[in-house]
């Protein structure tokens, strides 16, 4: 990627996008290169077999005919004339030949031989007493020689096939054969490039509408059920656009959210600290009340900001857990007296049941964060008595601690369990809101834990409250290890 100066400002200069292949394109050339392989090993192996199937059968035949002239011979004297004709129309000629290589019998011009077969008759049988037999290629026919016996001692009997009738019928089958190929190649393009464009039809279908989407289009559905890995894919896009469309209402809503919430106690500040100019100035009792509602509202401003920061810092892993031993008796001891002011001013009520100095491993400043985003949910949801229960216990076997928060609101419905962990998500029920939030805060709690690999969860019924819990791993304190 290359850098332009453009009036004064660097910029880089996109390379240009290779250019890719089209799928339906690259399927039918894979089809057709499969058929062509396909048909040409056809045409190899039939020809191989044919052509040996033949070869072997006029083998078989020049033997059987030798067999049955040699023993023709042995008890016919004198020699019938007509054996040396009665094969010549199926392309088989018999002779007889001298120890010299001369034709003896048939007399006659069609009776010439090839000068070549008849010497190899007699170097492969010379050596050889009578009754010899051989069968071999020469010249372009195969060929049957035999020693002959008794009345024709010293003779010799040859029978030739010419190997041109079975070039010939091959040849013939193979050239229908190459036509029957053609057809069949033809006809396999034109089938799998119907194949090919039935099967990516759906694929460009669905590539259409993912265009739709990227265009901000999140009503579109991704259908496809011809084949179960393209309709398990059109199902997952369907959800991912579901979740997008989800996300982007989501954020929406937390963009209001946060809208009116950073507009209240700004509004506030500004007023009290007009207030503090105008009014209670020199009044120390009056001054110190407006500075009060000054800080509470720069705090909840504050608040604000960093769970929007918290949630983006978590999820894209910037923040990095760093565990230590700590008392988590002490630090939800804390927290809870951070809440102190809704007892004061709000009427609201925190029951403890808390055991002594409890001892954790984990990243102490996070989960003062999940501890605290707890209470302050319990609180926005709890019921009319404005109470909310904390307890903190140890396990039977001293291994475990288990933290949980209960309100007595409304409960959660069962459907909405499993959402109220998610970015942006807040059931939308009317609560009372003295610790103003973004509904980022499970969000929060959730991202913290899983890091730490903590077990939690929330348990809820409609009008029966709900209650969060955590379980944190039991040690012993550092002063104990010591």
């Amino acid at each position: 990627m290359k850098s332009e100066n453009v009036n004064g400002v660097k910029t880089k200069k996109k390379q240009p996008r290779t250019k890719l292949k089209s799928v339906n394109v690259t399927m039918w050339g894979y089809f057709c290169i499969l058929a062509v392989f396909l048909i040409f090993a056809l045409e190899i192996v039939f020809y191989s077999v044919v052509a040996g199937t033949f070869g072997n059968q006029a083998r078989q035949r020049v033997e059987r005919i030798g067999k049955e002239v040699c023993l023709e011979l042995q008890s016919d004297f004198p020699v019938n004339v007509s054996i040396f004709h009665r094969y010549a129309g199926d392309g088989v000629y018999v002779y007889i030949i001298d120890r010299f290589g001369n034709v003896v019998s048939p007399q006659a011009p069609a009776a010439e031989v090839n000068e070549n077969v008849v010497n190899d008759l007699l170097n492969y049988l010379g050596g050889y007493g009578s009754g010899s037999e051989i069968t071999f290629r020469s010249g372009e026919g195969i060929n049957y020689g035999a020693k002959l016996k008794q009345r024709y001692n010293g003779y010799y009997v040859l029978v030739t096939y010419s190997l041109s009738i079975v070039k010939d019928t091959v040849g013939t089958l193979q050239l229908y054969l190459f036509i029957v190929g053609v057809v069949i190649l033809a006809l396999s393009f034109l089938i799998s490039f119907l194949i090919s464009q039935k099967i990516t039809r759906g694929l460009k279908n669905m590539s259409d509408t993912a265009v739709e989407l990227a265009k901000g289009d999140y009503n579109v559905k991704f259908v496809n059920a011809d084949y179960r890995e393209m309709a398990q894919l059109s199902d997952t896009l369907n959800h991912v656009c579901e979740e997008v469309k989800k996300s982007e209402d989501f954020q929406r809503e937390i963009l209001a959210n946060v809208t009116h919430d950073l507009k209240t106690p700004l509004t506030m500040i500004k007023a009290y600290a007009s207030m503090i100019r105008e009014i209670s100035g020199d009044n120390k009792e009056k001054r110190e009340k407006h500075l009060k509602v000054i800080e509470d509202e720069a705090d909840r401003l504050t608040g604000l900001v960093n769970d929007v920061l918290s949630v983006s810092k978590l999820q894209s892993n910037l923040d990095v857990i760093n565990p230590k031993v700590f008392n988590l008796t002490e630090l939800v001891y804390g927290i809870i007296n951070k809440f102190g002011y809704l007892q004061e001013t709000n009427g609201y009520s925190f029951m403890l049941d808390i055991d002594k100095d409890l001892y954790t491993r984990a990243d102490e400043e996070k989960i003062k964060q999940v501890i605290y985003n707890l209470l302050g949910n319990a609180a926005n949801y709890t019921g009319e008595d404005k109470t909310v229960y904390i307890s903190l216990k140890q396990s039977m076997d001293g291994r475990r601690i288990k933290f949980s928060v209960r309100d007595t609101g409304k409960g959660i419905a069962e459907e909405d369990l499993s959402e109220i962990w998610n970015r942006y998500y807040r059931v939308k029920e009317n609560h009372n809101r003295p610790v103003k939030g973004t509904g980022l805060g499970l969000n929060i709690v959730k991202v913290i834990l899983k890091n730490h690999s903590f077990d939690f969860g929330v348990d809820s019924k409609i009008n029966g409250g709900s209650t969060f819990w955590i379980d944190f791993p039991s040690v012993p304190s550092e002063i104990d290890i010591l």
